[in-house]
């Protein structure tokens, strides 16, 4: 069971961070800032805490506990204030929230990039919303993907289904390796150093923390603290990245495998 258990757990807190780092509601202010709400994040970061394979890393529930008790006090207007200076309206902010904002381009690696995205997507049975105008690269949108599919792991644990429990535990591994991993070193670095004092410096370390246990326990390297962001010429569109069960949709029940 308590494999199970720690699916759902790691579920939650990938939650946690999609809705961190969505333009923030009433909700992100109830369910991070809240001290019941909370506690409640903070008791299920402690049981990934209790599984991380690197005792540097169990310290995730001490973060989510700073949150509420540094930054309670905000109010929603301050909170978007802030995440409107640190990460704008457009793709290209001041801290990028895209992962193909992060590292070298060519003229075609943006595409492939997002196209590789939108596949994992589309093996799981996701889309995104297109009434919303979303990008797949949006750290949120990866957050919420990550979200499903340790929501199935625990789904095929539960089934004792193994073919679907194989399929999402590769399609996680994958997209540790290929996306998410690759750029929230860079990412949390680059946050860190403009807004280290801040909720959302204080947010970029708990999701730093938590993707590179999560590394760890799929035995994959994490990308550098160091990446280029791409040409702000080349940037020419508005993207912003809605709350994830809106962005994400389930097109049918599938767990088929991505192939790496």
């Amino acid at each position: 069971m308590h494999e199970l258990d720690l699916a759902l757990c790691r579920s939650a807190m990938y939650e946690a961070l999609a809705l961190g780092f969505n333009p923030p509601t009433h909700t992100t202010v109830v369910r991070l800032l809240h001290e019941d709400e909370n506690a409640a994040l903070s008791e299920i970061a402690a049981i990934v805490d209790a599984h991380t394979q690197d005792d540097r890393l169990g310290n995730l529930a001490p973060q989510v506990q700073r949150l509420w008790q540094r930054f309670g006090p905000q109010d929603l207007e301050t909170l978007a204030d802030s995440y409107l200076y640190l990460f704008g309206h457009t793709a290209q902010a001041q801290v990028p929230l895209h992962e193909t904002e992060y590292g070298e381009d060519t003229m075609f690696q943006q595409p492939q990039q997002l196209g590789d995205i939108a596949g994992f997507f589309n093996a799981f049975g996701l889309k995104l919303n297109v009434e919303r105008h979303e990008r797949a690269d949006h750290l949120s949108c990866e957050c919420e993907f990550m979200a499903f599919l340790t929501r199935k792991e625990a789904y095929a644990l539960q089934q004792n289904d193994l073919d679907m429990l194989e399929a999402t535990r590769r399609g996680q591994r994958l997209f540790l390796r290929d996306h998410l991993g690759r750029y929230i070193p860079a990412f949390a670095n680059l946050l860190r150093r403009e807004a280290s004092h801040s909720f959302y410096g204080a947010l970029g370390n708990l999701c730093h923390d938590f993707v590179r246990g999560e590394c760890l326990r799929f035995q994959v390297q994490m990308g550098p603290e160091q990446l280029r962001l791409r040409p702000e010429a080349q940037n020419d569109a508005c993207f912003t990245c809605g709350a994830g069960d809106e962005v994400i949709q389930l097109l049918r029940p599938s767990a088929n495998a991505v192939e790496s």
